[in-house]
């Protein structure tokens, strides 16, 4: 498992929807560490292109546009991460550092 990778979770937390996609925002030490979370940022069909979403499409593993929401970051199980759906470039990683730190009010 890697930062920026997507991954569609069954039944996450109490989201009403089935089925959602999230990207691991994590940092790598994290990732590979025994701790048994990650954070991660869920990706919506719908986005208002404010500057704390990023939008996605095919070329990241999604059947549509879509978008990255860094303003609803959640902590998901690592073992819950297993549906792999797609990974983001090096330039949707780039926007989706900006977003986090737009929604976090970092410099």
């Amino acid at each position: 498992m890697t930062r920026g990778e997507l991954y569609r979770v069954y039944k996450p937390g109490n989201d009403p929807k089935q089925f959602r996609t999230y990207v691991v925002v994590s940092r790598q030490v994290l990732i590979d560490s025994k701790f048994p979370t990650v954070i991660c940022a869920p990706v919506f069909s719908n986005g208002d292109s404010l500057s704390t979403q990023v939008a996605i499409g095919p070329d990241e593993g999604m059947k549509h546009e879509s978008w990255v929401m860094c303003d609803n970051l959640v902590s998901i199980r690592k073992v819950d991460l297993t549906a792999f759906v797609g990974s983001l470039s090096s330039i949707k990683i780039r926007q989706l550092e900006k977003a986090l730190k737009m929604a976090l009010s970092l410099s």
